[in-house]
């Protein structure tokens, strides 16, 4: 008998011991801030329990809500985000991956006062070279234009030729260019001197997927890079408003002061106003530091925009940003995503994408116990996952998702909830499929009142160890409802019901051997 026959023959009784394992492993090479409770608490006065009963949607008479009754269980959002209202004509829905490339190349083509860019990590093909002539171009011709790129620390330096390599023309040639890599506070150590490329990235990444160009904000999940451009589903909304795009600029802003700023050199240096190298310091005195420059940003920003949304009559779409940042303490998007799931309303209907199905246990008991939606929930097939030929571990990606996905199923049979919660899978010939977030359809819709969009996947490590941002929109707009059920269909045609095939499916042994081990690493 094989090592990994007696494992899997034994899996219940070694099933403690797997947990024991992780969490040694856990705690050698991760060090996360103790909990410091809600990034933004609610008003402590005049606070009652959301329908919920969760505590974080909380509801009070001096709190902004929402002028439609249909959107009253919804009036929590106003305690936990800023809220920015707007018309719901200034939102536009990108459908595909080229119009998502073209309207970036375009615009910063045109750019007057300010392009950021806040991604993963930037290409270095053909399409990406396009993307950063255009805003080299216009840099020279425009010397009042200011340019900042946040990309992440290991992925962005990766390879001899890389993001950075990519970008240090602009840098060396103006002052107005600025590039930061955002470095987790976790890899230090003999973590850092010894883990090679790509798999120093488990620990920790910036995950945000940011742009905005003047004052128009598109925020997506899809990196800037050449599939992303051309033949990998995601998603990407674009909005034209000034005061969002100041926030999303001043928000970066912030981000940047804790990331590490190249000069001219290639050289990553501390930001003027940081004294703290994320893997020297002491990490929790790191994310002590940059949590509470984040959280006084945000709270500042929330009691100013309270006022306008009680000010305002005439907006019809609401748009409340999110943010997760669990190794610096901030859990924020992850609360207000549970509360959502958890308050879905009898007869509503519930729409949840995600790139990569590895949902949080606490995502997964709350879809099962306490959500009373209608739910589908939209999955890569292992043929349209990034992963899928991957060398190496990686190789076991597409299969580790399927397993997990076919447990969760399990749980809602025993829980005789396979009901109400169907499974689908995206496949594409030539495609992968990165979109992730959600489309909520309150009781009586049949079009989308809520959207959920960004960078986030739901997963471990969306909550534990990147950099994420989402927004919640809400609307009563119908032109932007329609705009977003036929984003949703548009990538619905691609699909077809999981739970047979993932029944029938096979995983590799040492997958099923080790994926409980490493789950929140991918």
């Amino acid at each position: 008998m094989s090592v990994i026959d007696f494992i899997l023959s034994w899996q219940i009784i070694l099933q403690p011991l797997f947990k024991m394992i992780r969490r040694l492993f856990s705690t050698i090479i991760t060090d996360y801030p103790p909990p410091v409770g809600e990034f933004l608490p609610a008003a402590s006065t005049g606070t009652s329990q959301s329908a919920n009963g969760n505590g974080v949607g909380t509801n009070n008479s001096s709190a902004a809500a929402f002028r439609s009754p249909q959107l009253e269980s919804l009036n929590w959002l106003h305690t936990v985000s800023p809220c920015f209202p707007v018309s719901g004509n200034q939102i536009e829905v990108i459908y595909e991956p080229s119009a998502f490339y073209n309207t970036l190349v375009s615009k910063c083509a045109v750019a007057k006062r300010r392009i950021m860019l806040a991604s993963l990590y930037l290409g270095i093909g053909s399409k990406e070279t396009r993307l950063v002539n255009a805003i080299h171009d216009n840099m020279k011709q425009n010397l009042q234009l200011k340019v900042d790129v946040l990309l992440d620390f290991t992925r962005g330096t990766r390879g001899e030729k890389n993001s950075q390599t990519t970008l240090m023309p602009l840098l060396q040639e103006s002052d107005n260019f600025r590039l930061s890599l955002y470095h987790t506070p976790v890899l230090r150590g003999l973590t850092k001197k010894l883990a090679p490329p790509r798999w120093n990235e488990l620990l920790g990444i910036q995950h945000m997927k940011l742009y905005l160009v003047d004052d128009t904000v598109i925020i997506s999940g899809a990196n800037l890079s050449n599939d992303y451009f051309t033949n990998r589903q995601d998603r990407y909304v674009m909005i034209e408003d000034r005061k969002l795009a100041d926030f999303y600029a001043d928000f970066l802003n912030k981000v940047q002061e804790f990331s590490l700023n190249v000069n001219r050199n290639g050289d990553a240096s501390l930001h003027e106003s940081w004294n703290m190298l994320p893997y020297k310091s002491d990490h929790e005195d790191f994310a002590t530091e940059a949590r509470e420059r984040i959280r006084n940003y945000f709270k500042g920003v929330l009691e100013r925009q309270r006022s306008v949304c009680e000010q305002d009559t005439v907006s019809d779409t609401w748009i409340f940003p999110l943010i997760e940042m669990g190794q610096l303490g901030i859990h924020h998007d992850s609360l207000a995503t549970k509360s959502l799931l958890s308050g879905c309303l009898k007869d509503s209907n519930l729409k949840l994408a995600t790139g990569y199905f590895n949902l949080t246990e606490t995502y997964m008991d709350t879809l099962t116990k306490d959500c009373q939606a209608e739910c589908s929930i939209l999955m890569a097939h292992p043929n349209a996952n990034g992963f899928l030929g991957a060398k190496g571990p990686a190789g076991g990606i597409p299969a580790a998702y399927s397993l997990i996905a076919r447990k969760f199923y399990e749980k809602l049979k025993e829980s005789g909830q396979d009901h109400r919660v169907s499974l689908f899978e995206y496949e594409r010939l030539g495609w992968t499929y990165h979109a992730k977030g959600l489309w909520y359809y309150l009781p009586g819709s049949t079009l989308p009142n809520v959207t959920l969009i960004g960078s986030s996947n739901f997963g471990e490590r969306s909550v534990n160890r990147d950099l994420e941002a989402q927004i919640c929109v809400v609307t009563t707009n119908g032109g932007l409802q329609r705009k977003l059920q036929s984003e949703f269909e548009n990538i619905q045609q691609h699909s077809s019901t999981a739970e047979a095939e993932l029944t029938a499916r096979p995983v590799p042994r040492w997958v099923r051997a080790v994926v409980g081990l490493f789950r929140n690493f991918f």
